[in-house]
This record gives structure tokens, sequence and C-alpha cells, in this order.
């Protein structure tokens, strides 16, 4: 179990007002306290300099996407973007995550000076009011304290000077554990050890954030839909050619990948026992995967069988859609709903074999015996890949519901 699993699960453990006051340093940034703990990022060098966004300034559009790149889609939608309308000039920015995976992104700033670089926030303010769109994600501000991390006054204080802004939810921000557990009965939410009074306070104010903004809003998974309604689905994306590989069943047993970023919300300890337990049997080889860089994960799923995603969120994302690119069987609880979401948008069925905790151990004993069943959803794997989640329909999402819509570009589609 990761840290942030471990902290969310002990939380209810926490005496009431640990857990008030941790709150509330979370939630008044400006206070004593909120002050006090952002010291523990340090203070900046005098003679930092730590560069600010930038776009080629002859372009008819200049786009920013920031502050997370959660799983490198801010980067990826911006090389989308550019691809399919040369036009646009599209910069990405994002805050070091230490200890954390690295996505490339155009800019990355470190905790440090975005949290307590003033300079540093007075500049990149300055330098974004010079690009015409603004893609703010997660709710998450873009000039760290400047605006005592105020994500509805930085989209006003660039709206007045120009620049024409949108929203782009990713979870957390948005989904409501209270209307979570009535989805699906498998929903992380309903653990009782999970402490859920932060999120679910967090969830509501960014919904009304959004919710009063005006501004287009997005979101990278179908089942934020049921949060936010009035938003658009913008795919995740991966690059189909980076993920192919090929799909050929070995002779041994069925080789069963698991690679959860969050066991706990992905559901890994309700479904662990039994893989240990078919692995002891020889029905499966099982192979549990933690902390393994993005770039080993080609070769990981080259030898693997089946895909086990996520069984507890009635979703998916971006490890399902690479384990789809690289043709492999992926299992998964996906909700009717969400299901239809994208059969919908799409036109195309989701290819991905559902499964629950109290199934998987059968759909994998059937995938055993007969891999023969599954092999329809498989070998639609890397076409639903290359048709929904390539970057183009998630720039056209983007170009036709925000960044047209303003900039009057008409350019054709390359």
């Amino acid at each position: 179990m990761g840290v942030v699993d471990k902290l969310l699960s002990r939380r209810n453990r926490f005496p009431t007002f640990v857990n008030r006051l941790i709150d509330s340093i979370a939630e008044r940034p400006t206070s004593v306290l909120g002050r006090l703990a952002a010291r523990r990022w340090g203070a900046p060098s005098t003679d930092d300099t730590t560069p600010v966004s930038a776009v080629r300034e002859d372009a008819h559009a200049r786009v920013l996407i920031a502050p997370v790149n959660y799983s490198g889609q801010a980067s990826l939608w911006a090389r989308a973007l550019e691809h399919v309308q040369p036009d646009l000039a599209v910069a990405t920015m994002a805050i070091e995550v230490p200890g954390g995976f690295a996505f490339p992104t155009d800019l990355e700033v470190s905790t440090t000076i975005y949290h307590n670089g003033a300079r540093w926030q007075r500049a990149q303010r300055d330098a974004v009011s010079s690009f015409t769109h603004v893609l703010f994600e997660a709710e998450e501000p873009i000039f760290g304290r400047l605006f005592d991390r105020d994500v509805a006054r930085e989209a006003h204080y660039l709206a007045e000077h120009g620049v024409d802004t949108a929203f782009m939810a990713h979870g957390t921000d948005v989904r409501l554990p209270s209307g979570h557990q009535d989805r699906t009965v498998w929903s992380p939410y309903r653990d009782p050890d999970l402490y859920l009074d932060r999120l679910e306070r967090l969830a509501s104010l960014n919904r009304k954030i959004l919710e009063e903004s005006g501004r287009p809003l997005f979101v990278s998974t179908p089942d934020l839909l049921a949060d936010l309604p009035s938003a658009r689905w913008c795919p995740v994306v991966v690059d189909p050619a980076a993920w192919k590989t090929v799909a050929k069943r070995s002779d041994g047993p069925l080789r069963v990948l698991h690679a959860p970023t969050s066991a706990l919300m992905k559901g890994t300890h309700l479904i662990e026992p039994m893989l240990h337990s078919l692995h002891e049997k020889g029905v499966i080889e099982y192979r549990p995967v933690r902390g393994v860089p993005a770039a080993a994960m080609p070769e990981l799923l080259s030898g693997s069988d089946v895909v086990l995603d996520q069984f507890r969120l009635g979703s998916y994302g971006v490890a399902a859609c690479e384990a789809m690119a690289a043709g492999r069987l992926v299992v998964g609880h996906v909700t009717a709903e969400v299901r239809n979401v994208v059969e919908s948008a799409t036109r195309m069925k989701l290819p991905i074999v559902e499964a629950t905790p109290d199934s998987l151990e059968s759909v994998l004993e059937t995938v055993a015996q007969d891999p023969t069943i599954f092999t329809a959803a498989q070998s639609a794997g890397p076409d639903f890949v290359s048709a929904v989640h390539d970057g183009r329909l998630s720039s056209q999402v983007l170009l036709d519901n925000w960044i047209r819509r303003s900039s009057g570009s008409e350019s054709e589609d390359s």
C-alpha cells in the first residue's frame, strides 16, 4: 500500500481534532497555520532562474494546459492538438512531484518555487496573461499562492486580461463519495476505514466553482459525467504505436498482470488473495507490479496474457488503454452506465471484459481453459484505442467545445 493509500485508510483512526486541524490547514492556505505549513517546501534561492511558460507568439491560438499533467495527459493532449490543428501552439506546465513518476512536460516547476517563489509566481502570471486559452487541470491553481490558491480568482484575473479559460476534472477533485457509493457496490467510498469528510468537501467545493464559472468543462474519464453532467468527456490519450506488442498466448499457465497506481482505489486487496490461490494451483502465473516506471511497462505487457485493471471505481483509464493498445485481454469492473456513455460517444463497445471481485475467479478460470472465448474482445482493443484514445477525438472535443468557439480558427484538420 502506498503512502497516499495508507493516509486515506488511517485518517479515521485519528482523533477528531487532529483531522479538523489537518483539513483546516489544507482548506485555509492563507491562515497562520496554512502559511506555516507552506514553509515545509522551503524558501527559493535568491538567484533562482526558473523559467515561465512560453509558446510561439505567431500562433493563431496559444494554449496552456496546467498544472498537474497526471499520467502525462496534458502533454499528450497538447501534442495531439498541435497535430490536428497546426496553427495552434500548446504549452504544458506541471508541478514537480517528489518521488513520483516523471512525465514529459514543457515546464516543470519545483514545489518550492511553485508554493513560495513569489518572483516566479508573478512572472508566470504575466507570461500566461499573453496566452489566448488556459485549461486548468483538477481545479489546481497555476500561480501557486499568488492568488491565495484560489482558482476562481486566477480564472477571473485571466479573463480580465482576455484569456479564455476552461476546466478539466480528473477524478477525486469532483467525484462525490456519497454519490459514488450508490453507483457501484464495490465503491471504495463504502470502506468504513476511509476518511471521507475532506474528499466530500473538496469535491463539493470544486463542483460549485465549476458550475459557477460559466466556462467550458471537461472530464478525462467517462464516469465523471455522473458528477459533472454539464461537462464533455475528453478521452485520455495513449500512443498506440508505443504500446503495440505481439499478442501471443504462452504454453504455460495464464500470465496475469496487475499494476495498480493506487491499490486501495483499484481494489487490489479484494482480488489478490484469490490471485495468489490460482497461482499456487497452477491456473495462472500472477505478476503483481508496483512502482515500475512507465517506460518499462510495454515489455511487461508483452509478457502477459491478461491485464487486470480496476475493480472499484466502475470505470477505466490510462492503464487499461495501454493494455488494450498492446493487444492484451483487459478485465475490470466497468458499470453499465459508463459503458453506455462510451458507446453513445464513440459508437463502439468498450472491449474490457466485465468482472467484479466476486466473479473474477470464474472469468480467469474460463480464459485459462479456453482463451478463444474472449478473442473478439482482445482483438478489438487496439482498434478501439486507435479510434478513441489516440488524441484525435480528444482534440476535436477541446476544439469544438472551447478553442474554436472563441478563437475563430477555421483551419482544416490534418
